[in-house]
């Protein structure tokens, strides 16, 4: 299928490797000139170049930290007339309710909802002038199913992006502007790694047993891939998805239980 966004531009911030980087690919092998976000040089330079070698589009590549508004304002800046919008940001790492503290707090809501918010304030209007956007916001499944108290942080962090971006999804859709969220679960990357190691420790089992177990929690028992992943992500940017917004899209294998 051919997906209609073909020389069409995009931001995908954190997108030298995992998610995000999935997402550029994606977009890239439809024809998507795509700026890409990162902290580590060396990775961003080679994930460029590794996706400019697979599809031939144009990629550049931009170390910025996206909670900053220096950081932001280079993505920005790079690409000034984005008609696609892929807000991604590593979440805080698992802890414990009662250790964390305002400041801890204030860190999360920066990383995962006020960067994200911020980007879609940076693109918005241009979107809205030309008539064509979408933006797709790289979350998490527990955002609708948190069943995980040490991921409270990220938890409450996204929750409130979805929040943001549904309240504004309605008055931009005439437009031609969608907002809508991506919901992944164990998706095959260095997340998932970090979880199993966790597993490893706490009960004192390989990596290989802590993978498995991991798998067989899901209906599909197996994980997910990044090309599924980045897929998804391509066809919610399409032409053809113009008629959908507001929508949270799970990719969990089949694990969540409920009904909406």
């Amino acid at each position: 299928m051919d997906l209609g966004i073909k020389g069409r531009k995009a931001i995908v911030c954190a997108s030298s490797r995992g998610l995000g980087k999935a997402c550029a690919l994606a977009l890239a092998k439809e024809g998507v000139d795509v700026v890409i976000n990162g902290l580590d040089t060396q990775r961003l330079d080679a994930t460029a170049a590794e996706i400019r070698a697979a599809t031939g589009v144009n990629v550049v590549a931009v170390v910025a930290d996206i909670t900053t508004e220096e950081g932001r304002a280079k993505l920005l800046a790079a690409c000034p007339q984005a008609d696609i919008l892929v807000n991604n940001n590593a979440g805080p790492q698992p802890g414990k309710f009662l250790d964390w503290d305002h400041d801890q707090w204030i860190q999360a809501l920066e990383a995962n909802m006020l960067a994200a918010v911020l980007m879609i304030r940076g693109v918005l209007p241009g979107m809205v002038e030309r008539k064509f956007g979408r933006i797709v916001n790289i979350l998490s499944a527990m955002t609708k199913s948190p069943r995980d108290p040490d991921l409270g942080l990220s938890t409450a962090a996204r929750t409130a992006l979805i929040g943001a971006s549904k309240s504004l999804s309605r008055s931009v859709m005439v437009n031609n502007v969608t907002l809508n969220n991506l919901l992944p679960e164990r998706i095959d990357t260095d997340r998932q790694k970090f979880m199993a190691e966790r597993m490893m420790k706490a009960q004192g089992i390989t990596m290989a047993e802590a993978r498995q177990q991991i798998a067989d929690s899901l209906p599909a028992k197996r994980f997910g891939t990044t090309e599924e992943f980045g897929s998804t992500c391509a066809f919610v940017c399409s032409a053809h998805a113009g008629f959908m917004t507001g929508q949270n899209i799970q990719l969990d294998g089949g694990s969540y239980e409920g009904l909406v």
